[in-house]
């Protein structure tokens, strides 16, 4: 599986790319603005599998929205796919929606699909215990993604800053095989490449996502100007990921069949990625849009997360996050 990350230069990209594509292939709009066709993307991470399962299952159909799916071997294309006009909605981590909006895009979130809660780890050689020990040492990570803000907030907490490491920015299956290969003291890394890191004999997470609730959260994004001109449509997709959820709780087996075969792994590895992500009820999406200031609160992780993209030089500003986040949706689902 292919995680997502977040790149400096997409969001200068973005913006450029906005400004050649006013006029690109668009929404399958009918001449009187009636229902129309959803272009919805996602990759591979198991908290957006479950559009492939609402997909074979004629889900979608059932609450009465035809959805155009496609699935991005690269992750990344599917950011530029939205920015650029080339979709309506995609499912996308709230790091690389923020970079997005900085360089431009209008995007809202919707929903959230899940939260990482292991599956994004901090990996250290042996004799290293805790991120304390991680003072001087070689810490690899690919610079921009939520690995590094993993790496940033895990250090902070043990009273450290990015100061009193080395970092050794790396592409994190470059970063891993350095791990492997002893080059580096830590890395961090996401699955399946924290399989590759945890092959160093007696290597161990020092920390994960999992000890960070709320700090990697992954939304249904939508071109804020679709929510605003076909709000039916985002509402049948929303109701669509809960109708989801209750089929793939009702029918365990069969859905990691298709979600295992749509990631091209085996039953077993899915179910270990899957582990390690904590896919969102209804319940846990109206929690995490309620305000607040908490990391379970989304727009104190979106004030948290633009921070953080500034500082480590990825945008020149803080985004703007009014219009950001919208529940809507959720709150409207299945009444």
């Amino acid at each position: 599986m292919i995680r997502r990350i977040v790149r400096g230069p997409l969001a200068a990209a973005c913006a450029a790319a906005l400004l050649l594509t006013a006029c690109s292939t668009g929404t399958d709009e009918p001449a009187e603005g009636g229902p129309v066709t959803v272009r919805l993307g996602f990759s591979a991470w198991p908290g957006w599998f479950p559009w492939q399962v609402a997909e074979d299952q004629g889900l979608f159909a059932a609450n009465g929205v035809t959805v155009e799916l496609t699935y991005f071997d690269s992750y990344t294309d599917s950011l530029t796919a939205l920015s650029t006009g080339n979709l309506d909605a995609n499912s996308q981590t709230l790091n690389d929606t923020l970079s997005s909006v900085s360089g431009g895009a209008e995007q809202t979130i919707v929903l959230v699909n899940d939260n990482s809660t292991g599956n994004d780890q901090i990996i250290a050689r042996p004799g290293i215990s805790s991120v304390a020990d991680l003072r001087g040492r070689k810490v690899a990570v690919e610079e921009g993604t939520v690995d590094h803000y993993l790496l940033l907030l895990a250090l902070a907490e043990a009273g450290l800053s990015a100061d009193d490491i080395e970092l050794k920015p790396l592409l994190t299956d470059a970063a891993a095989a350095a791990f492997l290969a002893g080059q580096v003291d830590a890395v961090g890394a996401f699955a399946p490449f924290t399989t590759t890191a945890l092959g160093l004999p007696g290597s161990r997470a020092i920390t994960t996502s999992a000890d960070f609730p709320g700090a990697i959260p992954d939304h249904l994004v939508f071109e804020a100007a679709f929510v605003d001109e076909h709000p039916d449509e985002v509402q049948a997709i929303v109701d669509t990921w809960f109708d989801t959820l209750a089929w793939i709780a009702a029918n365990q087996d069969a859905a990691v069949e298709i979600m295992a075969a749509k990631g091209g792994v085996s039953v077993a590895e899915y179910q270990s990625y899957n582990a390690g992500t904590t896919i969102f009820t209804r319940e846990q999406n109206l929690a995490a849009f309620t305000p607040g200031q908490t990391p379970a609160n989304l727009d104190f992780q979106a004030r948290s997360i633009a921070r953080f993209l500034v500082e480590t030089g990825l945008v020149d500003e803080e985004p703007p996050l009014d219009g950001l986040l919208d529940d809507t949706f959720v709150k409207a689902a299945g009444s």
